[in-house]
């Protein structure tokens, strides 16, 4: 294993960047599988039927990721630098290939993989996901989609190019809480929407923010290949403070709050009022520094007009902020649930959901049983995973595929950059571009560390 300090070429086994693009870029052309009615009866899943997954991080959500496809597809590959904290998936499917390089991965299983589970570090999402898109496979790609905005635009692009089955795990997205929510804003249920609230208590008891770079530079645990879990990002020290789950807050590895929790709460809002880009942000939150995001902050995101729906003012809270409470919630009644909420205000009422859009409800309760609720017309999905195992399938796009989940994932860091900034930033969302202060235009994309850059 790695020491930390050089790269290690017995992971890697020698292979260059170069060639493993050239190597990918030969793979461009997605699978076909021959429906299993063809095959046999129903219930029948013929092998030609199965995917070949391989999964890339595969500790804690991996593990979830792996399990859950693994009810009827072969997990075919395991990749992974923390022989620690993968031991688990490993232990669960000892057929599976074993691996600590995803790049090695790809390239000597390019025949054999159909598809791809990322669920590394943020940091490492968008390597993983072209990597495997330019080989032909379908992926699936943990919450957020990226690290930055460009990285969220050019795997929407890539996905589109290579015509493979894309989804990203923010599973409320699939769930029916959200659909209601959209159904009944279209059926004006609470008239139009101007004002919308989406709250967490995230990072508080979940991780370290508002911190800086620890000093102490303790041995590499042997079962951790350091090097590779910088991957992408600037060079430093291993420290238990990274991990195995505190580098959410941590700039170089993770998103913060907004990045954790967003893709699941703002969601809902950006699909019940069709949001777009935003056209400016502004935050005020606890301090911030170059390595950690605050303990708290409160976002707020303007959006246009859309048609004939009126300009909407979104803000974010976390860190245990909140939004001011409706004057039409029962008293005692609670806001949200356990990881958060959302309120959308309209000029007639007033709805309210929990995290993934759950117990979606409008406020106070008479309203609600008063509403005469209107035909789903949203089809339905079969859950998340299942959701992009179907699609990798038969062709059609899942639910959460990278047309809709890169721009929410654009949004979501778009409240980033406003927190980094601390001023009021005016936002150019198709040409990616602070308008007003060119200096935080360094946010929306970052340099690679050498061997990392495509």
């Amino acid at each position: 294993m790695t020491d930390g300090k050089k790269t290690s070429q017995r992971d890697g086994e020698g292979m260059s960047r170069r060639h493993f693009l050239a190597t990918t870029a030969a793979a461009t052309a997605a699978f076909t599988i021959v429906p299993r009615h063809v095959l046999g009866g129903p219930g029948y899943q013929a092998p030609s039927d199965t995917l070949n997954i391989a999964g890339v991080g595969v500790g804690s959500q991996g593990t979830y990721n792996i399990q859950v496809c693994s009810a009827t597809e072969n997990i075919y590959a395991l990749c992974d630098v923390d022989m620690e904290a993968s031991a688990r998936a490993f232990a669960d499917h000892p057929k599976a290939k074993k691996y600590i390089d995803f790049r090695h991965m790809l390239e000597k299983e390019e025949k054999s993989i159909d598809a791809v589970v990322v669920a590394t570090t943020d940091h490492h999402h968008a390597h993983i996901a072209m990597a495997a898109m330019k080989m032909g496979k379908h992926v699936y790609v943990q919450k957020p989609l990226t690290a930055t905005i460009y990285e969220a635009r050019k795997l929407k692009e890539a996905a589109r190019k290579y015509k493979v089955a894309t989804q990203m795990g923010n599973q409320g997205h699939a769930g029916e809480g959200n659909r209601l929510m959209c159904e009944w804003v279209a059926d004006g249920a609470i008239g139009a929407v101007r004002e919308v609230h989406c709250w967490t208590d995230r990072p508080i008891g979940w991780w370290a923010q508002g911190v800086d770079r620890p000093k102490e530079t303790p041995p590499v645990p042997r079962t951790l290949n350091w090097d590779l879990w910088l991957g992408p990002a600037p060079y430093r020290p291993y420290n238990p403070a990274y991990l195995p789950f505190d580098w959410r807050g941590w700039w170089d590895f993770g998103t913060g709050a907004l990045g954790d929790m967003g893709c699941h709460l703002i969601d809902t809002p950006v699909w019940a009022l069709d949001l777009g880009y935003p056209t400016s942000a502004e935050a005020i939150s606890t301090p911030v520094n170059d390595e950690t995001g605050p303990l708290a902050s409160m976002v707020k995101l303007t959006f246009p007009a859309r048609g004939k729906m009126p300009p909407v003012e979104l803000t974010w809270y976390d860190g245990g902020l909140l939004p001011p409470r409706p004057p039409e919630l029962e008293e005692g009644r609670r806001m949200g649930d356990d990881d958060g909420g959302v309120l959308m205000l309209g000029d007639q009422g007033t709805i309210m959901c929990g995290c993934l859009g759950s117990n979606p409800r409008l406020i106070p309760e008479t309203a609600m049983q008063e509403y005469e609720q209107p035909a789903k017309t949203i089809p339905r999905s079969p859950g998340i995973h299942e959701g992009w195992i179907e699609a990798c399938k038969t062709g059609k796009q899942p639910c959460s595929n990278f047309e809709v989940s890169g721009p929410l994932t654009e949004i979501v860091l778009m409240g980033n950059l406003a927190i980094r900034s601390g001023k009021r930033i005016e936002w150019d969302g198709p040409n990616m571009k602070v308008t007003n202060f060119p200096e935080m235009n360094k946010y929306v994309h970052r340099e690679y560390r050498k061997g990392w850059s495509r």
